[in-house]
């Protein structure tokens, strides 16, 4: 019952979604993202958009994101083998292990990736502390590169042995762009 103008005014308004393909720029030369996507499907969709948006300049693609514990196993692999069909890079990180080994799902996961070509050292990374894969990342990029940062989003919290620590990936991200344009190392945000 809503006038396809009013829809479209709407829409219009809208500046921002938080943690929704949000730009994060601290003036650095190449674009850094930050989307929620948990899923393989919104994690294609996110690589999907980003393409051609380097597509011109011959950029890369650079992926940072986890897989959770405790949740669907089969998803882990699926995510990898995504980012590494869609994706130039890809670094894989913590994203709520709860009380699963961190680094035996990050196996599982670079497996996956490694099944679409994927190599370790070259195209995918696991780098469990997730402000340093973050600031690892920006350390890859070039003017022509988009990092996309997936799986946290608008979150507020990560999940550790199942104590919720206070994380946020636009918070994160913003630290890590600070230390990467002042040339310091990345500051421990506490995981």
């Amino acid at each position: 019952g809503i006038e396809p103008d009013d829809i479209q005014n709407g829409v219009e308004a809208i500046k921002n979604i938080s943690g929704r393909m949000q730009r994060i720029d601290e003036g650095q030369p190449f674009l850094v993202i930050v989307d929620f996507a948990h899923t393989p499907n919104a994690l294609e969709k996110a690589i999907q958009a980003a393409r051609p948006m380097v597509a011109e300049q011959q950029g890369k693609v650079i992926t940072v994101f986890g897989s959770a514990g405790k949740r669907d196993i089969e998803k882990r692999r699926m995510m990898a083998e995504i980012s590494a069909q869609y994706a130039d890079v890809t670094i894989l990180t913590a994203e709520d292990p709860r009380n699963e080994p961190l680094e035996n799902i990050l196996e599982m996961m670079a497996a996956g990736a490694r099944t679409h070509g994927a190599i370790e050292g070259n195209t995918l990374w696991r780098i469990p502390d997730r402000g340093e894969a973050i600031y690892f990342a920006l350390t890859l990029a070039r003017p022509e590169d988009i990092i996309l940062i997936c799986g946290k989003g608008h979150e507020q919290s990560m999940n550790f042995d199942g104590t919720e620590y206070p994380w946020d990936d636009r918070e994160a991200t913003r630290t890590a762009l600070q230390a990467f344009l002042h040339k310091r190392p990345m500051v421990d945000l506490g995981l």
